[in-house]
């Protein structure tokens, strides 16, 4: 069975382009699969690139992602479900 990924949405690119600057990735924002793990395999980030990410996520979007909150793996899944999360709950002005 072949997996489709779909390409990245406009939120995931202008997401994937503030992980690539706040951890200055070797990858371009366009190189990050949507679907990819962030954390360990996949992007292979970390848990302070994931600290950092909340950090930036906070101050861009008003979304706070707190490091005890139990759905942190969903969250953190990959860029797709990350990004999802962010708009679910993102502050409106």
């Amino acid at each position: 069975m072949t997996s489709t990924t779909l390409p990245q949405s406009t939120a995931e690119a202008e997401l994937a382009s503030l992980i690539t600057s706040t951890l200055n990735l070797d990858a371009t924002p366009a190189e990050i699969d949507p679907d990819a793990p962030l954390y360990g395999e996949g992007l292979g980030l970390d848990s302070i690139d994931m600290l950092e990410i909340s950090l930036v996520v906070a101050q861009r979007y008003g979304v706070k992602l707190r490091a005890d909150d139990e759905k942190n793996q969903s969250i953190f899944k990959s860029l797709r479900s990350l990004s999802a999360h962010i708009q679910a709950h993102r502050a409106t002005s």
